[in-house]
């Protein structure tokens, strides 16, 4: 299992995912799931993954490769020559489907699960920012305002704080912090998701620097937000008044 969050804020999109497989209690390893799959002058794509990790490193490589030309004798359809977010999208989609019926019969037939899912977010040309959450079956949904956070793999620990905090104009600083709290909360009821975490944060201004970080082990601000947050949530929860039901 693994956790992917993008969320698409009016100063930039953030994206973080953490690194740990899972084959087993005695096979646990770590595995990049973020992934630059396209960059140029006019463009830069980044992908986060989830699931079966044949079928993402079918997908990944048939990017890179190329998906077939659209016609005979053509070139290789590839992310670097999309003309828009949308078409870089539904290549996506298509290596999906592609790569799904490549690995998932042989898999299947084992028992093995062969589901993905998978973040894709960026921007080309003059485009706004954009970030789109994929199905294992190729078809895909784009992130709106009015829930600017797309989360793949295990979401439900992290959820929560995105639903109650995030909002569309909260500063890309504040969001890169709920974020790493929603992967705290994560990795503090789920142990098959754990750092490194893979941090990327492009701002909304095309000419700004992109922030890329990997968190360790051993972060200081990450281990000091952990701390942080536990300690508040203690404090908070003691100025709640008891419920009246309950005796002194």
């Amino acid at each position: 299992m693994t956790y992917g969050l993008g969320m698409l804020v009016e100063e930039g999109l953030v994206m973080i995912a953490d690194t740990r497989t899972n084959a087993g209690v005695d096979d646990i390893s770590t595995y990049r799931k973020l992934h630059l799959v396209a960059s140029g002058a006019d463009r830069l794509l980044v992908a986060a993954t989830a699931g079966n990790l044949s079928v993402t490193q079918m997908i990944l490589a048939t990017l890179a490769e190329g998906l077939p030309p659209a016609e005979e004798g053509g070139p290789p359809r590839r992310l670097s020559e999309a003309t828009s977010m949308f078409r870089a999208a539904q290549m996506v989609g298509e290596a999906m489907l592609a790569a799904r019926h490549q690995v998932s019969a042989g898999l299947t037939a084992q028992g093995i699960s062969t589901g993905v899912s998978l973040l894709l977010g960026g921007r080309i040309g003059c485009e706004r920012l954009r970030l789109y959450l994929f199905y294992e079956a190729g078809n895909f949904i784009e992130c709106q305002r009015d829930k600017p956070f797309l989360q793949i793999g295990d979401i439900k620990y992290g959820k929560p704080i995105l639903d109650r905090s995030l909002r569309y104009d909260m500063p890309a600083n504040e969001a890169v912090k709920l974020g790493l709290i929603s992967f705290d909360s994560t990795m503090r009821s789920n142990l098959s998701v754990g750092r490194p975490l893979d941090l990327i944060v492009m701002p909304a201004d095309a000419a700004a620097p992109v922030v890329s970080r990997r968190i360790e082990a051993r972060d200081a601000y990450f281990d000091d937000l952990s701390m942080r947050w536990s300690m508040l949530l203690d404090e908070v929860r003691a100025t709640i008044p008891s419920p009246p039901f309950m005796p002194d």
